[in-house]
């Protein structure tokens, strides 16, 4: 049996660890559309880690 989380679950870990912090940031005066890209990079980048891993 395969012990590696899905796809979608490092997506939505990586989603929910990177909106923590873009919510702080946008909370701190950021443009909304540059904490978007921000979040949406972190998470594709997390994913792509965790398949390597």
């Amino acid at each position: 049996m395969n012990s590696r989380p899905s796809i979608v679950t490092q997506l939505a870990v990586a989603c929910l660890g990177a909106g923590v912090i873009t919510t702080f940031a946008m909370a701190q005066g950021q443009n909304p559309i540059t904490a978007l890209g921000i979040t949406v990079f972190s998470a594709v980048a997390a994913m792509a880690l965790g398949q390597v891993l």
